[in-house]
């Protein structure tokens, strides 16, 4: 019995260290994130606003490949459309709600060296337009980051288009209608608070 204590006692102890490992990791990764960025300068990137970094929203999910998908024109923000075309379904649990994502790869990247293993989810949930972009926030993946059909999707990482800082000079995909998550994301990017 004394074992068992001891063996919970430093189960406990580890699982805590792993949450503040992870929450230390994903703060110096949103710090990156806001000193690195390409639009925001300055002063301005003190007005990036995050959800508390909460590990729940760090949920695997399982996929499931879609061979031959046809090549679609995503709409955005701009003129320009995109062509995306669906790379595979996510399927995951959120907050107890069984919910589905499409999972998007992109014609124009697929030609780069760079980035031709890159792969885009774009999604609104029940935030957008109220503490969070109102039209949808993003998160990146790779190829490699599916392994035996499953997929860990990080929420924490959700970030705002170029176009919720500068709307004027960027053609942002906006998430289709299938990624309208019926749940709550209180996680990665909130809303700039400087007004564009």
């Amino acid at each position: 019995m004394k074992k068992l204590f001891t063996g919970l006692f430093v189960l406990a102890i580890t699982c805590a260290y792993c949450q503040d490992n992870y929450k230390d990791s994903m703060n110096s990764y949103q710090a990156n994130y806001v000193q690195t960025h390409e639009v925001v300068t300055g002063s301005d990137k003190e007005l990036f606003r995050f959800f508390p970094v909460d590990e729940k929203y760090r949920i695997m999910a399982i996929f499931e490949k879609k061979n031959d998908s046809k090549w679609f024109s995503m709409e955005t923000s701009g003129t320009i459309r995109k062509i995306f075309r669906i790379y595979g379904v996510l399927r995951l649990v959120i907050n107890d709600t069984s919910v589905k994502l499409n999972l998007y790869q992109s014609q124009n990247l697929m030609n780069s060296d760079e980035y031709k293993d890159q792969l885009f989810l774009p999604f609104t949930d029940l935030t957008s337009g109220e503490v969070t972009y109102d039209a949808g926030r993003y998160i990146d993946l790779v190829i490699g980051d599916i392994i035996d059909n499953k997929v860990v999707i990080d929420f924490n990482k959700a970030y705002n288009p170029y176009c919720a800082y500068v709307s004027a000079r960027y053609n942002c995909p906006i998430p289709p209608r299938e990624n309208e998550l019926p749940v709550a994301i209180l996680a990665g990017e909130k809303i700039f608070e400087k007004p564009h």
